[in-house]
């Protein structure tokens, strides 16, 4: 397949063409374009006159992944309007687009955060009811409800589409493998200089998308015959944060410190810190120790599979030792 990969030099634009380049033909559309081996050409996006949108100088293509976008900037150092700009505008364009070009095959990384910033109940599945809170869930949600009206079907589940075309929306939770600098490399900052974890009363349970597993479902949408819609991605278990501390120090050789400070306590110490504006608020509390569990069972179902071929450990094992050698 001839396959475009806008953001290719991005942390999951990389591992997908190592994953790709052995039995596609990819092309990659960046803000930079410097060559990459197993990619043909990347192209920039200054090349791109605005007015000549769609791009009608690149080849033509059987598949399209979209992968730029802005991420979540979880310092809220960015302003909302550059989220809706580029998450939500760059999207419009690329998937108008490919409804224009040859290309039958369309992926959207959007995000769990599309559809809910909290989970309610068990897992986060993809019936819910979108409720993103802040610009980044929000300007993704504006994204896919553009693909949904472009395809005149609001409903939660896609059909195919115009000319035989397929298109995904994919929502993965926290994504992480070696090379990506996320919170997972800012818990292991904090572990590796033996500062205690003082929240190990909070037996808090979170979902992961290690990037292999990542790659293997991208494979899969391109090329089975999997219906169009809506699908969650993560790693089939789900790993509490105590968990994860303890892995960290096995890899690095290290004893785990975990504190198990009273959670009354804990939560009494947040609520001061949220009067007096100190690093330990109620806010950050929650989302230091809540539940955010996402289910994978539709896109193993599409896939005809049973599990994803990485467990979670070992994904999280993988991406922790990578940090030690960097």
């Amino acid at each position: 397949m001839n396959i475009l990969i806008t953001g290719i030099h991005g942390f999951v634009g990389s591992n997908l063409v190592v994953a790709l380049k052995e039995r596609h033909n990819l092309y990659g559309l960046d803000i930079v374009a410097p060559e990459k081996e197993g990619v043909i050409n990347t192209f920039s996006w200054c090349d791109i006159e605005p007015t000549s949108f769609p791009m009608q100088r690149l080849p033509k293509f059987d598949a399209i992944i979209h992968l730029a976008g802005k991420a979540h900037d979880t310092k809220n150092q960015s302003t909302a309007q550059m989220y809706f700009d580029i998450n939500t505008g760059l999207t419009q364009k690329v998937f108008d687009f490919f409804l224009e070009s040859t290309s039958k095959k369309f992926i959207f990384f959007s995000s769990v955060k599309a559809a809910a910033d909290s989970v309610v109940g068990d897992a986060l599945r993809e019936d819910v009811i979108p409720t993103p809170v802040g610009p980044y869930g929000e300007s993704k949600i504006a994204a896919e409800n553009y693909i949904l009206d472009k395809l005149n079907n609001k409903n939660e589940e896609l059909k195919l589409c115009h000319d035989g075309k397929q298109v995904y929306i994919l929502r993965p939770c926290m994504i992480h493998g070696p090379g990506n600098k996320g919170n997972l490399n800012l818990l292991y900052n904090i572990v590796k200089k033996g500062i205690p974890w003082p929240l190990g009363d909070f037996e808090n349970r979170r979902s992961f998308t290690s990037v292999d597993n990542l790659c293997y479902v991208v494979e899969g949408l391109l090329t089975e015959n999997v219906e169009s819609g809506i699908y969650h991605m993560g790693d089939d278990e789900a790993l509490s944060t105590n968990e994860l501390i303890n892995l960290m120090c096995e890899a690095m050789g290290k004893k785990a410190h975990i504190w198990r400070m009273n959670r009354k306590m804990m939560e009494a110490c947040a609520g001061v810190g949220t009067l007096f504006h100190l690093p330990l608020n109620a806010e950050r509390l929650r989302k230091l120790t809540e539940n955010y569990v996402v289910s994978n069972e539709k896109i193993k179902a599409a896939l005809g599979i049973e599990k994803m071929p990485v467990r979670a450990v070992d994904g999280i094992v993988k991406t922790v030792k990578s940090f030690s050698n960097e």
